[in-house]
């Protein structure tokens, strides 16, 4: 396995781990019916969370290859490994259209 699917793997851990204490932070420094020492109190605690708790730091990777271009968000692989695979018979359901 490449490192770079190594790494997203742990990102993706990251944010399962924080995503309800990052949701209820965001939640807290969002409602402007709170004080603003609270409100920046929250922010600060948002800050403090790991960078890569955060969903815009997860990259979709073709599971097989690692690619991050043109990757196939139902089978999370790459146009590539999909063409193979649906030449081969191998995607149930999917098979060469003609008309």
């Amino acid at each position: 396995m490449s490192n770079q699917i190594i790494r997203d793997h742990k990102r993706r851990l990251l944010v399962a781990k924080y995503e309800l204490k990052r949701m209820y932070c965001k939640a807290i420094c969002q409602d402007r019916n709170l004080p603003n020492k609270i409100r920046y109190e929250y922010f600060f605690k948002l800050s403090k969370l790991p960078r890569n708790s955060s969903k815009t730091r997860v990259r979709n990777r073709c599971i097989f290859t690692g690619r991050p271009r043109s990757v196939h968000k139902l089978f999370r692989i790459s146009r590539i490994v999909f063409r193979e695979l649906a030449s081969k018979g191998s995607l149930i359901g999917i098979n060469k259209s003609c008309w």
